[in-house]
């Protein structure tokens, strides 16, 4: 029974998206589809045991809550708290040494595979996390003798580096690399220069994801309860997505410049530029986010309310804030039914599925 080891060169590249997005199309084409992830880095205890969160949320994405396989605990055998990180650096972690966390994930992976036609089987991480316990994902794909797809999101440039070491390490069990969150600018250098010389070395390019501003999203509730804001009007209006951010502290002619060419920007200004506020409100941003705590005046909470636009209060100054911003539109996990949707639209049309299914002989 052919597995799929799902993992990537760093952490926050696309897993979930990735996993979900294959899933469904294989469930699609009516293949008995299973799904695990070894190691666990989000703990969530649940009644029905200790799982991870990702992987609760993509079972749940594949249709699989009722499969009474699909326990937490049974697709997650391991899970890293701060006592299991703890133990392992201080050699009290059972297993970690004489390969039994490795003996409990097999398992674990031969009980979800019964009667399948193809397991999932989602990374955590990069390809090297978990090595400090032994469960790195090299290690788990040897051990359960499934073959590997790698996701490289883009940043500054492609791994391709490290995309030649893996395909060192793991030989003939790596079935190919996606390139994800290319960049438009890039798109040709990626699918006429470097896609061809992976190739020849024998790593299959299975697909080049572009950028999609939706996939690095967030909505506005999201947005309050990570930024620990406090949603003070428009309360209907969280479900906004919020795709980039614009900071307002400029002057309000050169702000309304650099406005106009944002879609989807939520603003943060503070609390007593009214000015900007206003623009900003009347320009249809999906939300303001109002540093200092300070709160708006009853302008433009009337505004906010008429216009349906959302305003969020956060203790914080602008800097710190943008910073979060930054780091949440960058790692913001896929946590709702339309990144989903939009994910697996993307796996249909832009991975060569055609491909994967011969490489795994399904």
């Amino acid at each position: 029974m052919p597995g799929l080891y799902i993992g990537s060169t760093s952490g926050y590249s696309g897993k979930n998206t990735i996993t979900a997005g294959l899933g469904l199309a294989f469930r699609q084409a009516g293949l008995n589809i299973g799904y695990m992830k070894p190691v666990g880095a989000v703990p969530l205890e649940t009644e029905a045991g200790l799982g991870d969160e990702d992987a609760i949320f993509v079972r749940d994405a594949l249709g699989l809550a009722d499969d009474p396989a699909h326990t937490p605990t049974a697709m997650t055998p391991v899970v890293v708290t701060h006592d299991f990180k703890n133990d392992a650096f201080e050699g009290r972690l059972a297993g970690a040494a004489d390969g039994g966390l490795l003996r409990d994930i097999e398992a674990a992976y031969k009980d979800l595979a019964a009667g399948r036609d193809l397991m999932l089987v989602a990374g955590s991480g990069s390809m090297y996390s978990g090595k400090y316990s032994g469960v790195d994902a090299i290690s788990v794909v040897r051990k359960l003798g499934i073959r590997a797809l790698v996701i490289d999101r883009f940043e500054k440039e492609p791994s391709y580096d490290l995309l030649l070491v893996l395909k060192e390490q793991l030989g003939e069990s790596l079935a190919g690399v996606v390139l994800n969150n290319v960049p438009p600018a890039s798109l040709e250098d990626i699918t006429g220069h470097l896609a061809p010389f992976l190739e020849a070395r024998g790593i299959p390019v299975l697909g080049v994801l572009p950028r999609d501003p939706l996939m690095g999203s967030i909505t506005v509730g999201d947005l309050a309860q990570r930024l620990g804001g406090k949603v003070i009007s428009a309360h209907h209006k969280t479900d906004r997505v919020v795709s980039q951010f614009l900071i307002g502290t400029m002057q309000v002619e050169n702000f309304m410049l650099h406005f106009r060419k944002k879609k989807n920007a939520a603003v943060i200004v503070g609390g007593d530029r009214a000015d900007v506020q206003l623009v900003a409100l009347e320009g249809d941003c999906p939300c303001l986010v109002l540093t200092g705590n300070l709160y708006p005046n009853d302008v433009i909470l009337t505004r906010s309310e008429v216009l349906e636009t959302s305003i969020i209060i956060v203790r914080e100054d602008t800097f710190t804030v943008a910073k979060k911003m930054e780091n949440l539109l960058t790692r913001h996990k896929m946590r709702d039914a339309v990144k989903v949707r939009q994910g697996a639209d993307l796996v249909a049309r832009h991975l060569r599925l055609d491909v994967l299914r011969r490489e795994l002989g399904i």
